[in-house]
C-alpha cells in the first residue's frame, strides 16, 4: 500500500509539472517579447502599402507608454488612415475620425480627450530622417507644446544644405536662446541623412523607424488632395507590439476607447 501511495504521488507531480510547462508554452506563443534593461520597445505597423517597424525611445517615457497602451489595450490604430502626406517632409496618422471617413473628407482635427506633456530631449534626440514624433495643436493655443494623445508623424525630410540648417539654428535660438544650439552631430546627420531641423524643440520625438522606410517613401509619393490627404486611402491594417515593457499582461485585450474630441492642427 505504501508503495502504491508513493507511485500515485509521483504520477501526480509529473502531471502538475507537465501542465505548468504546457501553460507556459501556450501563453508565450501568443505574447510579445519583454524588453530587457537598456532595450527599446518595438512596434510593427502593417499598412496597405507595406510594413513599418518602429522602436520607441525610453528617454520619452510618457509618449512611449501612451503609444504602447493605445495599441495594447485598445488596438486604437487598427484601420486608421495616413490622413496627411507631404513629400520630403512627413506622413501623419492617428486621427480617430479617419477610420470610417468618406472620400474627400478633411481629416486631422480629432484626437483623444487628453494631451501629453512635451518631452523634448535635445540635443540627443532630434528630427532626423525616420524618426517618430507627436503632432500637436498650434502654439497660440498650446504654448507648452503638449502633444496629441494619438496623432503621430514619421519624418522624411531631405538632406539639408546650409540654408536649411540655418533655419533650424534660428528656431532653436528663438525657443532656447543661447542655452541650446545645434550640435556638430546634428548638423552632420541633417546634411548626410536628412530630416526636418526647423521642428526641433517644438515637437516631441519619441521613436524611430528601424525597418520599412521604403514603405514610408512609397506613402509620401501617393497622389493627394488640396488638404494633403491621399486620394486613395492608405490605411493602417494593424499595429502590434513586438517587444513590450515589463509588467504588462501578455494577452492584448480590446476595450472601449475614450471619446475623441476635435483638436485643430
Amino acid at each position: 500500500m505504501k508503495i502504491l501511495r508513493i507511485m500515485a504521488l509521483l504520477l501526480l507531480l509529473v502531471a502538475i509539472t507537465a501542465g505548468a510547462q504546457q501553460r507556459k508554452t501556450t501563453s508565450a506563443t501568443h505574447a510579445p517579447a519583454i524588453v530587457k534593461p537598456g532595450e527599446r520597445p518595438e512596434v510593427l505597423i502593417e499598412t496597405t502599402m507595406g510594413n513599418i517597424r518602429i522602436q520607441l525611445y525610453n528617454e520619452t517615457p510618457q509618449h512611449r507608454d501612451n503609444f504602447l497602451k493605445l495599441i495594447r489595450e485598445y488596438h486604437f490604430y487598427d484601420s486608421l488612415l495616413f490622413h496627411r502626406v507631404i513629400p520630403d517632409f512627413m506622413i501623419q496618422a492617428g486621427d480617430p475620425s479617419s477610420k470610417n471617413a468618406p472620400k474627400g473628407a478633411r481629416l486631422g482635427e480629432q484626437s483623444l480627450d487628453y494631451n501629453i506633456p512635451a518631452e523634448i530631449r535635445l540635443p540627443q534626440i532630434f528630427h532626423k530622417r525616420g524618426t517618430l514624433a507627436a503632432a500637436r495643436e498650434p502654439d497660440i493655443v498650446n504654448p507648452m507644446h503638449e502633444s496629441s494623445s494619438s496623432q503621430f508623424y514619421i519624418v522624411i525630410g531631405k538632406k539639408q544644405d546650409e540654408k536649411g540648417l540655418e533655419r533650424g539654428r534660428k528656431n532653436l535660438q528663438k525657443l532656447f536662446g543661447d542655452s541650446l544650439t545645434m550640435t556638430k552631430e546634428m548638423e552632420e546627420t541633417y546634411r548626410t541623412i536628412g530630416g526636418t531641423p526647423h521642428l526641433d524643440g517644438a515637437y516631441t520625438v519619441f521613436g524611430e523607424v528601424t525597418e520599412g522606410m521604403d514603405v514610408v517613401e512609397k506613402i509620401q509619393n501617393v497622389e493627394r488632395d488640396e488638404y494633403d490627404r491621399p486620394l486613395e486611402d492608405v490605411r493602417i491594417i494593424k499595429a502590434t507590439i513586438l517587444k513590450d515593457m515589463p509588467g504588462h499582461e501578455k494577452k492584448q485585450v480590446k476595450r472601449t476607447v475614450k471619446k475623441p474630441v476635435r483638436r485643430k492642427r
